[in-house]
């Protein structure tokens, strides 16, 4: 992992919930091969908006209980939370362009 930083079921309220800055939650697993396809998408978006967006990847296999709070029953699923609530929600593989399209009006 590059830019996006790596959170578990200690680290998520910290780096999510109490970011000052909206965060991109990736939901994925090593075994998805959606979830790869994505992850250099992921880091882009982690990379051209250091400072401004806070993204980060939850491995669904070992933070099972976060990804059933959030209701993620497919992967990946991408939300963007802001001030610690859901502001928008991605499921499967999305091309950049939908992404920032959504997540700009957030920054």
């Amino acid at each position: 992992m590059g830019n996006a930083v790596a959170v578990n079921e200690e680290s998520f309220a910290k780096e999510v919930l109490e970011s000052t800055v909206p965060v991109l939650v990736d939901f994925w697993a090593t075994w998805c091969g959606p979830c790869r396809a994505i992850a250099p998408i992921v880091e882009q978006l982690a990379a051209e908006h250091a400072g401004r967006l806070k993204v980060v990847k939850l491995d669904v296999d070992e933070s099972g209980e976060t990804s059933i709070r959030y209701g993620v029953m497919n992967i990946p699923t991408l939300l963007l939370f802001k001030g610690g609530k859901v502001v928008e929600r991605w499921v499967g593989a999305q091309p950049k362009s939908v992404l920032m399209s959504r997540i700009q009006p957030h920054l």
